[in-house]
């Protein structure tokens, strides 16, 4: 069976819009000065870990919580959109009877969320995961091929002997996609289809 990973975050959404507005709810709620320019420009690792940033380390996990609170509403509406292609290269899958998988460091019930709100359903949601984790969710799932926008993804999907497909919509740029060895580095989704048609 075709298997199909995706990421989520400026792979499948652009998620920025809610992600900001989160960030700026947290901030003036704190007084903590967040950066989030930086932010955006490194998303991909775990929430914890980017507000380890900000935070002292005995406030993480409460300020974590908090962000997630906030994000639950403003991923809604214009706080996720989806990328040019994205429905297409799901749909594509689909059309071949494929399962869709995303993998993501978003929690699960937020990635659900995000995905509701664009009209996209997935067979299965690995949250919360980043690195290794992704390598060890795709090998559970049997995906076989995996799809993202930073170097972290394609050496998940090769740790996981999948197939590694960069694309150039988040932080990290072809050159530096394919330097990590991904097998195929696209411009945007609009040309996954075209792509799977020719290997499946």
């Amino acid at each position: 069976m075709l298997i199909v990973g995706f990421d989520l975050d400026l792979t499948l959404l652009e998620s920025r819009p809610g992600i900001r507005a989160s960030l700026e709810r947290l901030s003036d709620e704190t007084g903590v000065a967040i950066d989030i320019d930086v932010v955006l420009g490194r998303l991909g690792p775990k929430l914890e870990w980017e507000l380890a940033h900000w935070f002292p380390a005995d406030q993480v996990d409460r300020m974590s919580d908090r962000y997630r609170e906030i994000y639950w509403d403003e991923c809604t509406g214009d706080g996720t959109t989806l990328l040019p292609g994205a429905h297409a290269a799901v749909d594509a899958v689909r059309e071949r009877d494929g399962q869709v998988v995303i993998v993501t460091a978003k929690s699960a019930p937020l990635a659900l969320r995000c995905l509701a709100t664009v009209g996209i359903e997935a067979d299965a949601v690995a949250g919360h995961v980043h690195g290794d984790e992704k390598r060890d969710a795709l090998r559970d799932h049997g995906v076989g091929i995996y799809v993202g926008d930073t170097v972290a993804d394609v050496r998940a999907a090769i740790g996981a002997s999948a197939l590694a497909v960069g694309v150039t919509t988040g932080p990290d740029d072809a050159r530096t996609l394919i330097a990590a060895d991904a097998d195929l580095v696209l411009d945007s989704l609009d040309d996954f289809p075209a792509w799977l048609a020719t290997i499946t």
